[in-house]
């Protein structure tokens, strides 16, 4: 059995004009599957300033992001040769503030904002769906004295 592989996503999130939170998606470069910028550690870069850099090169999107994991999934990642690679990925919230026109991985990827509900269902992820599903933000215009956001409960 392979031993799983560390990995860690940006969750780009932003209010849209009837004030509703919205996630931005990526499309994958192999199969064209909707899922949320993410890449390997990086050595001597903290794992949420490696995910603000996947969000930036793959999406094109810059903002403040969360330095407290929200929360992990698994998938198993495909390799070039067929072979399945079980990975584990630790996801840091994002509020997006800018989206580039033009960024790293452009021309190989789709970028589309989604809302929760909508993300949820188009992931192939069954931990990263439920994340999505169960997300709670506060209104952008609400003051915050606590955390931004949080899982509902269970």
């Amino acid at each position: 059995m392979k031993k799983t592989k560390e990995q860690i996503a940006a969750l780009p999130l932003r209010w849209n004009d009837r004030d509703e939170v919205e996630v931005l998606m990526i499309t994958s470069r192999g199969t064209g599957r909707w899922i949320v910028p993410k890449g390997w550690t990086m050595k001597d870069v903290k794992p949420w300033a490696a995910a603000a850099i996947e969000a930036l090169e793959e999406a094109g999107a810059k903002g403040h992001i969360a330095r407290e994991v929200f929360g992990t999934y698994s998938y198993d990642k495909i390799m070039d040769d067929g072979t399945p690679l079980p990975c584990r990925v630790r996801v840091y919230p994002m509020i997006v503030e800018k989206l580039k026109n033009d960024w790293k991985e452009k021309g190989q990827r789709t970028r589309k904002w989604f809302s929760l509900a909508e993300a949820a269902k188009l992931v192939d992820e069954p931990d990263l769906a439920d994340m999505l599903s169960q997300l709670i933000v506060k209104p952008k215009k609400t003051p915050v004295a606590g955390p931004m956001l949080r899982r509902a409960a269970s």
